[in-house]
C-alpha cells in the first residue's frame, strides 16, 4: 500500500479516526487504525469497540492494499513533517511516512487481528441541522456524568415526543433538557455523552444524518461516520423531578453573573457553595472559606419573590448560567431545599434543573 496526499489533509482524517482509538486498551492492536487504499480512496477507520468513526480521503493511490498503524504515532507524524505532498506507505511489516525530507518509520500492526466492525446503518437516518445539533448537544452534556460506575448517567438520553425531539442528561445533582422542535422521526436511546462530544471533532458538519437503532447510534457527514454502543438500561424519570410551580423568579444579566461566579469561584472551588441571597434590587452573592477568606458582590437584578438564600455548588451553577443562550437569565426557586431551574428569559427549549447545597 502506497498513497500520496497533502500533509495538512492528512492529519486531519487519521486525527479524526484516532479518536475513536482505545489509546488504553490492552488490545494493541485498538491502538492502530485500519488504513484500506482502493482507487483513488483512502479509507480510515479508529475503534475500541465501544465507538467506532470511519473517514476517507481522496489521495493518489501509488499501490492499493491494508494496513493498520499506530493512530497516535502517525497522527503526530504527519503533523510534524514540513507542508506539502507526504507520502504513507506499508511493506515487509512497516509503515513509512515522509515528506519534504523527514521520514518516520513505524512497525505495521496485523491486519486480520483488526475487529470486524460493521457499515453503520442510517437506513432509518434523519436529518438535523448540524450547528443547531451540536449546540444542544453542548448545552446537556455539561450535566452528565463521568462516572463509569454509573453507566446509565453517563449517556444522554434521545427521547421522540409529538412535537420533536428532547435530549436529556443528569448525574443526579442537576439536570438538562434541550428540545430540538425541528427534529421529527423515530429516535429514542441512551447515547453516551462521549461520542456526542466527539461528533463534533469527528464528523460535524452543516447537516447530519442521525439513526438509533436497537444497540447502536450512528451519525453521518460529508465527514465520515461515528458508531456509538447504546447505553444499556432504563433512564430516571426525569419529569418528576421538574416543579410544577415556583415561589420565586430572578432575571439577570448572563454575562454579569458569570462574571460574579467566576471571582466567587476563586475562592470556593468546588467543595465550598456559593450563596444567592435574593432580595429586591438583585442579588448578594458571597462564598466564605475558613483556611483561605471569602468573597461578597452585589449583582443588579429583578428579582419577584419572597428574600431567600440558596446555595449551589459553584462549578455547576456555572455549567447552568454558561449553557443558556440568551443574554437574561432566569432562575426559578421554591425555597433553599428544593432545587432551583435555570433558563433563558427568551427562548423556551432549554431548562437546567440544579439542586442546592443545604446549608
Amino acid at each position: 500500500m502506497r498513497i500520496r496526499a497533502e500533509r495538512d489533509d492528512l492529519a486531519d482524517v487519521l486525527s479524526r479516526a484516532g479518536r475513536a482509538v482505545g489509546t488504553r486498551s490492552p488490545m494493541p492492536i485498538l491502538q492502530g487504525v485500519l488504513v484500506e487504499v482502493a482507487g483513488s480512496s483512502m479509507r480510515i477507520t479508529g475503534t475500541d469497540l465501544e465507538m467506532t468513526v470511519r473517514t476517507s480521503l481522496e489521495v493518489e493511490a501509488l499501490e492499493e492494499g491494508r494496513t493498520v498503524i499506530p493512530a497516535r504515532y502517525a497522527t503526530e507524524a504527519v503533523r510534524k513533517l514540513p507542508a506539502g505532498a507526504v507520502v504513507l506507505q506499508a511493506q515487509d511489516g512497516e509503515v513509512e511516512i515522509a515528506g519534504g525530507g523527514p521520514k518516520f518509520r513505524f512497525r505495521e500492526l496485523p491486519v486480520d487481528d483488526f475487529p470486524k466492525v460493521g457499515e453503520p446503518d442510517v437506513a432509518n437516518a434523519i436529518s438535523v441541522d448540524g450547528q443547531e445539533f451540536a449546540s444542544a448537544v453542548s448545552q446537556v452534556a455539561v450535566a452528565a456524568s463521568t462516572d463509569d460506575a454509573r453507566p446509565i448517567l453517563t449517556g444522554v438520553y434521545f427521547e421522540q415526543e409529538d412535537q420533536g425531539l428532547r435530549l436529556v442528561a443528569t448525574d443526579s445533582y442537576r439536570l438538562a433538557v434541550r428540545d430540538l422542535p425541528a427534529v421529527s422521526g423515530r429516535l429514542n436511546g441512551l447515547v453516551p455523552v462521549r461520542a456526542l462530544r466527539d461528533m463534533g471533532r469527528t464528523v460535524g458538519a452543516a447537516e447530519l444524518k442521525i439513526a438509533l437503532g436497537t444497540r447502536e447510534a450512528t451519525v453521518v457527514s460529508e465527514r465520515g461516520s461515528l458508531t456509538a454502543r447504546l447505553v444499556e438500561g432504563t433512564f430516571p424519570n426525569y419529569r418528576q423531578l421538574i416543579p410544577a410551580q415556583y415561589s420565586g423568579r430572578v432575571v439577570v444579566a448572563r454575562e454579569a453573573l458569570l462574571d460574579a461566579i467566576d471571582r466567587a469561584s476563586l475562592v470556593a472551588e468546588d467543595h465550598i457553595p456559593i450563596r444567592l441571597h435574593l432580595q429586591e434590587g438583585g442579588i448578594e452573592l458571597s462564598v466564605t472559606r475558613q483556611d483561605v477568606g471569602g468573597e461578597t458582590e452585589h449583582v443588579p437584578a429583578a428579582y419577584d419573590g419572597e428574600e431567600m438564600t440558596i446555595a449551589f455548588n459553584s462549578r455547576y451553577l456555572n455549567d447552568g448560567v454558561a449553557a443558556v443562550a440568551d443574554d437574561e437569565v432566569a432562575i426559578d426557586v421554591q425555597d433553599p431545599l428544593k432545587p432551583g431551574v435555570v433558563h433563558g428569559t427568551e427562548s423556551e427549549d432549554f431548562l437546567y434543573l440544579l439542586m442546592p447545597v443545604r446549608l
